[in-house]
């Protein structure tokens, strides 16, 4: 059976004498050198580039659009002492960003001070209320920071009372853009910025750079929160800073960021990108989503250790709070997300109820996970009718532009390509349905599509050691577009399966090696696997390389992002409830009896529906479903040896549980016979109303007085039973209906009270591969 979720691709072929010199000349690990091939990297110079660090990466400030305008009007406003605010956000990125140009403001001499807006009470971006409030406050420059594109009526209002607005801001830029002073922006139109994918830390911290006319080294860790907390592509300038952020961070004397390492049980001289990724970007992200994120950039810019202390402990509390948020009403939503309404869509809008409004992002990325669909998580709230929420999307769909097709449908929308942020009308959420779904159909996309996986090389158990992974490392840091590598292992067996977890939730296995030791497996959210993958022999995986550290000894394991077993997939989907939801995939339906053939072909006319005995003219199927159970095991093969399928669905239906009914009894048969023998010329109309009589199942009776007809027992005369003289001794089990129950209960047995892996097991060799 094949549980792989992803479409695999295979890595090319590479000439084995090139890896070998390119390893030879340059030092490096020859797998290094397979992946660094497969990545376009093609020459000496071009992997020492990638490797290497490169100064060259690092480009100039002033590139960026209307960046000489903003640094000439910062500069006039610190030489004038005029008042100056930043401007921030609430998530990891805009905290970041926050601190990075209050910090360097704050150096130069500014009369600054720094706002971050409350999620619930101001909502994303710019805010018109709090702009009227700093204007009325005497405000001269506002800086905005990760956000401000979006902001073209409060903008307005700031130039009305002139007051000059800096943008300095990374997501997608609207058709209208805010008259601002100065618009600093990666991907501004026809600007000559040589790297677009800067975060809103990157962007303020490029701005930093300008004002400082040198690189500001002691912002580099937080250049590497904001921008490994965002997700932007760690590519170009981005993995060349955060890689020197990366050692700051290891060093850095923030005590606050030291603090909030220690309560997320992290080792500071060790933090890497992973630790970033889910330690410290997660709990500065959790403030923003629960309470206002000023605590955050508090705890960024604090040098006092009592304060640290206090502000790393609530921080860590808050991320633990949100986590039982997030468990909660993803329970909620993954209902919704896979009922009748909702399952065959190829999109998906959930709508729920006083959700809390902080971590539907969250809720919409492990709903996309789950179902492969672009998500927007919604819900009103007890305050306000308006439905606020986010959205991730897939790699195939731009989130963003499929929604800005209808612009004045939210009351507030903003985001990128992954994800967006909004706020919408109740009346509205049937348009938004809609404009979503017709996006997801220009772009092609459909949720049945496996996501590719792309393997960068396939190595052997006995590849694998600490010495790989080091070396791999020098291809780091990972993060979106510049993955981990991807190992395929093809043909392994598992030793030791077993689902691990507080709900046995993951997959934990082990793979034996050349030198007899066994490298440890972990597969997150696969632990269903662990019966059916417990006496694998022949299994291939798809996972990262990395160490695992348990009381001072470490070894080298695997992160098993996806796997299969070698063969045809055999998809268990065994069922007693009958109804047209088992038809609805493009399958060839096989069936074993021809009267629910008949009554199915009656209520289903757009599939192909084929009787077993006529599967001789469909040998070449894709994928087919054995609907019901056959009558042997026999039937069964013949149908399994002449196909060639890439899967089986079974869905095994059977009208009636032989198994759990078991044979009659010699008692019962005894009872039935003793009472017709002594009610001879009984009314065969009444024969409903003596099983209950006797206490025996109806169905079980009416296969005993079968079994009497068959044998010649009784007979039925003008509407009356009647016993017949028997004169020979006959065994019961001599009669047809006798041995076909008897068949069928070793059938079902087999067939439908096996599990998984031993359904698998049994008909393997069965199958015509």
């Amino acid at each position: 059976m094949r549980d792989d979720k992803y479409k695999w691709i295979e890595p090319k072929e590479l000439p084995v004498t090139h890896v070998k010199e390119l390893s030879a000349s340059l030092g490096l690990d020859p797998t290094l050198i397979k992946v660094l091939l497969n990545r376009g990297f093609d020459n000496e110079q071009s992997i020492n580039n990638f490797i290497e660090d490169d100064q060259e990466a690092i480009h100039d400030p002033f590139l960026l659009h209307d960046m000489q305008k903003a640094i000439d009007r910062i500069q006039s406003a610190i030489e004038n002492g005029e008042s100056i605010l930043v401007y921030g956000d609430y998530d990891a990125d805009g905290v970041t960003s926050t601190a990075v140009m209050y910090e360097t403001l704050e150096q130069l001499g500014a009369n600054i001070e720094y706002f971050v807006p409350d999620r619930f009470k101001d909502g994303y971006g710019p805010n018109m209320d709090e702009y009227q409030r700093f204007i009325d406050a005497g405000v001269q420059l506002i800086i905005t920071v990760d956000n401000g594109v979006s902001g073209f009526n409060e903008i307005e209002l700031a130039n009305q009372n002139n007051v000059d607005v800096i943008i300095t801001d990374h997501h997608e830029l609207p058709d209208k853009l805010p008259n601002a002073l100065a618009v600093v922006h990666p991907r501004y139109p026809q600007a000559e910025y040589p790297f677009s994918d800067l975060s809103g830390v990157g962007v303020a911290f490029k701005v930093t750079q300008a004002l400082l006319e040198e690189l500001p080294t002691d912002l580099l860790d937080l250049y590497a929160i904001g921008t490994i907390g965002d997700l932007v592509s760690l590519t170009d300038e981005n993995r060349q800073l955060v890689k020197w952020g990366l050692k700051q961070l290891q060093e850095t004397q923030r005590i606050g960021l030291a603090k909030l390492m220690e309560v997320a049980g992290l080792n500071q001289a060790k933090v890497d990108e992973q630790d970033i990724g889910f330690g410290i970007a997660p709990r500065l992200n959790a403030v923003g989503r629960i309470e206002n994120a000023t605590k955050s950039v508090e705890l960024l810019r604090t040098f006092d250790e009592d304060e640290a202390d206090k502000l790393a402990e609530d921080i860590d509390g808050i991320n633990k709070k949100r986590q039982g948020l997030v468990q909660d009403i993803y329970s909620e939503a993954e209902k919704i997300a896979l009922d009748e309404d909702h399952k065959n869509r190829e999109t998906l809008v959930v709508v729920g109820h006083n959700w809390h409004q902080g971590v539907l992002g969250i809720v919409a990325s492990r709903l996309v996970e789950l179902t492969n669909k672009p998500t927007l998580v919604l819900s009103d709230s007890e305050t306000s009718a308006d439905f606020k929420g986010s959205g991730r999307s897939v790699p195939d769909l731009n989130l963003f532009n499929a929604l800005n097709q209808a612009p004045d449908i939210f009351e507030n929308f903003g985001g990128h390509h992954m994800a967006v942020g909004l706020t919408i009308a109740k009346n509205n959420l049937k348009s938004l349905e809609e404009v979503l779904e017709k996006g997801a159909k220009e772009a092609d996309i459909s949720y049945k599509n496996k996501a590719e996986l792309k393997v960068d090389a396939e190595i052997n158990a006995s590849d694998i050691s600490l010495d790989l992974i080091a070396s791999l490392k020098k291809m780091g840091p990972f993060g979106t577009d510049n993955q981990q590598p991807f190992f395929e292992l093809k043909h392994i067996e598992l030793k030791n399966v077993k689902a691990i977890g507080q709900d046995s939730s993951h997959l934990k296995f082990a793979l034996p090696s050349a030198d007899g030791q066994q490298i440890d497996a972990i597969a997150f959210k696969r632990g269903e696997l662990a019966d059916q993958y417990a006496n694998a022999t022949d299994v291939s995986l798809v996972g990262t390389l990395s160490e695992n550290e348990w009381r001072g000894n470490v070894k080298p394991q695997i992160m098993v992002k996806d796997l299969k077993t070698s063969g045809i997939e055999i998809i268990d989907q065994r069922t007693n409830n009958f109804n047209v939801n088992l038809f609805q995939n493009q399958y060839v339906y096989v069936f074993f009896h021809e009267k629910l053939l008949e009554v199915t072909q009656k209520n289903i006319t757009n599939r192909e529906l084929v009787f077993y005995k006529d599967l001789e003219d469909n040998a070449d199927i894709n994928t087919f479903a054995i609907v019901d159970c056959p009558e042997s095991m026999e039937d069964l093969e013949s149908v399994l040896g002449q196909v060639h399928p890439n899967s089986i669905v079974l869905y095994f239906f059977h009208q009636t549980d032989f198994y759990a009914a078991g044979m009659p009894t010699r008692q019962e048969f005894g009872h039935v016979f003793s009472f017709l023998k002594q009610n001879n010329n009984f009314e065969k109309a009444k024969l409903g109303k003596v099983s209950k009589t006797l206490n025996i199942p109806n169905e079980k009776f009416n296969f005993i007085l079968n079994v009497f007809f068959e044998l010649n027992f009784v007979k039925i005369d003008n509407g009356l039973l009647k016993i017949e003289p028997v004169t020979d001794k006959v065994e019961l089990s001599s009669a047809p209906i006798y041995q076909r129950r008897k068949r069928l209960i070793k059938v079902q047995e087999q067939l439908l009270y096996s599990n998984s892996n031993e359904l698998t097991q049994l008909i393997t060799p069965y199958l015509g591969e």
